[in-house]
């Protein structure tokens, strides 16, 4: 089996292959053959889209959640970096004194 290259796709290009899927009647996989998409890529755009619709599981997080969690993940690493600088300074100082 050769690996796929890595392939970007856009907002709307997404929403269509979902809106297929969920308003016209077609399987997923047919979708994914009629575009040459993965099976994993589009179930998982279309769990995302219900997600966001409210109809997805209670523990599924939507798109502006997700991105949320990743900004904050970030402001986390930063401070926890900041935090680690402040104690290696204290105790640089410290052993100065």
């Amino acid at each position: 089996m050769t690996s796929r290259k890595r392939r970007a796709f856009s907002k709307d290009f997404k929403a269509d292959a979902v809106r297929l899927v969920q308003e016209g009647g077609k399987t997923i996989g047919e979708v994914t053959q009629q575009f040459d998409l993965t099976e994993s890529a589009l179930r998982e755009w279309v769990r995302r889209a219900e997600a966001d619709a409210g109809k997805g599981p209670p523990e599924a997080l939507t798109t502006s959640e997700r991105a949320e969690l990743v900004e904050l993940r970030k402001r986390l690493k930063r401070a926890e970096m900041e935090r680690d600088i402040l104690k290696k300074a204290t105790a640089f100082f410290a052993r100065e004194n």
